[in-house]
């Protein structure tokens, strides 16, 4: 089901999402998979679009799901940095899809985080995927990128 994405302002974008217990699996199966359609709304209709954090949708979890080169399902994730590289980006969230927010990001980190059967997993990711794991990562923290904003001026409205 695509559910209505939360947009930018909405006070539930602010909240710090609660870590997902393993009796709670079964009853957020339905969540995962509408996450996943978001995901493909977004990309229908704006041209962009690889992951989405719960609370994005309105459920205050710590529950990502990315879509690349297949479907991610990554609950209570933490990370870990790798070294002191940042980089800069321009950000994109499907919260504002109109706008970009230049930001800095960690190039390089280490994902650790449970899968949708409960398996321990780690993952390390660099470039784009350190960039868009963070972002995410953020939405379970209540951060938003506009709150990263590299400066005053780093706010772009796309075309």
């Amino acid at each position: 089901m695509e559910r209505e994405i939360v947009l930018l302002g909405d006070p539930r974008l602010y909240e710090i999402a609660e870590e997902v217990e393993k009796e709670e699996l079964g009853a957020l199966k339905p969540v995962f998979t509408d996450m996943f359609d978001c995901i493909k709304k977004i990309r229908r209709d704006h041209g962009f679009g690889r992951a989405i954090a719960a609370p994005q949708i309105g459920v205050r979890k710590r529950l990502i799901c990315i879509l690349t080169d297949r479907p991610y399902v990554i609950i209570n994730p933490s990370l870990e940095f790798l070294g002191d590289e940042k980089m800069e980006v321009m950000d994109d969230c499907m919260s504002f899809p109109g706008l970009l927010v230049r930001v800095q990001r960690y190039r390089h980190c280490i994902l650790r985080y449970r899968d949708e059967s409960w398996q321990e997993q780690m993952m390390r990711m660099d470039d784009d995927m350190a960039e868009l794991i963070q972002h995410e990562y953020d939405h379970l923290d209540g951060i938003l990128a506009t709150m990263r904003a590299v400066d005053d001026r780093s706010f772009v409205m796309k075309r």
